[in-house]
């Protein structure tokens, strides 16, 4: 069996030294495009990360918790599968301090030690079912979807475009599409699968369907696309703040996809919800029809109480303490 490792980034958006170090690199064009409410929000679940690990996924090898220094009280740092990775233990000096999730995720191959496979979650992601390494894996390869798209008009579709751009600078995707038809034309999509007959007219690659979701990739992918493209992963890198003329992760999860570097993935893997969808939350948990879950980030009135009624959902689920909390 191979060795699966799972990462996980965090930010305590309440520590006065974190605040005073965006506020010192920040100006009102980049806090206006950042949303820095949302962008770094903490909604108290952390906990139900670590618990939903143990409890649907004994099997890890080991969980890589990257912050930027800080870490919660009750989390035990020197758990036996847990790496405490600060920024500056794989960040190189030039990129620091970040506060843009692009840098943190585009250099995540310098973590040492990081396996070959792993799986990048973001904090409002948790499994939700029991899994196994053949949920996010298949004959070494990372699970995912061969879905076609094309790239939306909104503000993430400028850093969709620079991802697009590149990879069809580098890759030739029709001749990939072709080796692979069985990967696009997959009974695991459903009728899903039926988008890709809309996309055929379509050489290059137009854009895949983005879930925000547990995303499993290769190590030798980062270091690949570092190679073919490491000015523009560079030049992200070295902003503090998002920006459109940025590259993403999706950039290499998409390489991915079209080296034919995946195996096709279930519909049913995931499930995307609001953090205002307390009743859905609560079913999904309850029901375990899904693998993993996201639980994004909204516009609330009163965020104080969602925030109150999340985590006694998550708490209904996950009641016992896991090993990783002291």
């Amino acid at each position: 069996m191979i060795d699966i490792d799972y990462v996980i980034p965090w930010v305590n958006d309440s520590d006065p030294l974190w605040q005073a170090a965006y506020s010192s690199y920040s100006d009102q064009e980049d806090k206006r495009y950042n949303k820095s409410g949302e962008r770094f929000r903490d909604w108290g679940l952390l906990r139900f990360f670590f618990r939903s690990v143990e409890k649907y996924a004994p099997w890890v090898r080991t969980v890589h918790f990257i912050t930027c220094g800080h870490y919660p009280e009750w989390l035990d740092i020197n758990h036996p599968k847990l790496n405490f990775v600060k920024h500056a233990d794989y960040i190189p000096q030039e990129y620091l301090p970040t506060f843009c999730a692009n840098t943190i995720e585009l250099n995540l191959h310098r973590i040492k030690e990081l396996s070959e496979h792993f799986v990048y979650f973001n904090d409002d992601m948790f499994l939700s079912a029991p899994t196994l390494p053949s949920d996010f894996f298949k004959n070494g390869l990372p699970r995912d979807l061969g879905l076609r798209n094309y790239i939306g008009l909104y503000e993430q579709g400028h850093v969709e475009l620079n991802n697009v751009n590149l990879i069809n600078k580098h890759l030739r995707f029709h001749d990939s599409y072709k080796k692979n038809l069985w990967k696009w034309y997959n009974y695991r999509y459903g009728l899903q699968a039926a988008r890709n007959i809309f996309f055929i007219r379509y050489k290059d690659f137009t854009g895949a369907k983005i879930t925000h979701l547990p995303a499993p990739f290769l190590k030798s992918s980062f270091f690949e696309v570092w190679d073919a493209c490491g000015d523009a992963l560079h030049e992200t890198s070295l902003r503090k703040f998002r920006n459109i003329a940025d590259v993403n992760q999706w950039l290499i999860k998409h390489w991915q996809l079209v080296s034919g570097h995946f195996f096709p993935q279930n519909m049913r893997y995931g499930r995307y919800m609001l953090a205002d969808e307390i009743d859905t939350i609560r079913r999904v948990l309850s029901e375990q029809h899904y693998k993993t879950i996201c639980v994004n980030d909204c516009d609330w009135k009163d965020i104080s109480q969602l925030k109150n009624e999340l985590q006694a959902v998550f708490s209904t689920a996950f009641p016992e303490k896991s090993s990783f909390e002291l």
